[in-house]
């Protein structure tokens, strides 16, 4: 693992989260995306070596609208940057970490992704991710 790539917050409305993470970071949001597949708009925040990540769930029944129905709005997942997504993913699975995806997926800003399932890894959502070449 290389550093903290970012954390990911979940958020009910961007609309309302970003000016106020604007506020709060004193930095301006660089980047909004909407990410289909995973049913999530998101927006992103530089802050020093690492980014924050708000997450609006965009259908009721994805991963996010699902998190903030069960824990409310709050930190969803920690994510950390890899130089080699496939490899780690390897490492990880053979070590008894229980992957969510078994290839890595498109995800926000450029990234391949993937989760580990929360019960290996102390009750955190962890992300990878792999800057795509």
């Amino acid at each position: 693992m290389l550093k903290i790539e970012h954390l990911g917050i979940a958020v009910k409305s961007l609309a309302d989260a970003i000016p106020l993470y604007e506020q709060l970071l004193n930095t301006p949001c660089y980047k909004t995306e909407e990410v289909v597949t995973e049913g999530v708009n998101t927006a992103f925040f530089a802050t020093g070596d690492a980014k924050i990540e708000l997450l609006e769930a965009t259908k009721n029944d994805s991963p996010i609208a699902k998190f903030i129905d069960k824990k409310g709005p709050g930190i969803h997942h920690v994510a950390f940057e890899v130089e080699n997504i496939e490899a780690e993913m390897k490492r990880l699975q053979a070590l008894g970490f229980e992957l969510l995806n078994e290839i890595p997926k498109n995800g926000a800003d450029n990234k391949l992704v993937c989760f580990l399932h929360p019960k290996t890894t102390g009750g955190v959502l962890v992300e990878l991710c792999q800057e795509k070449k």
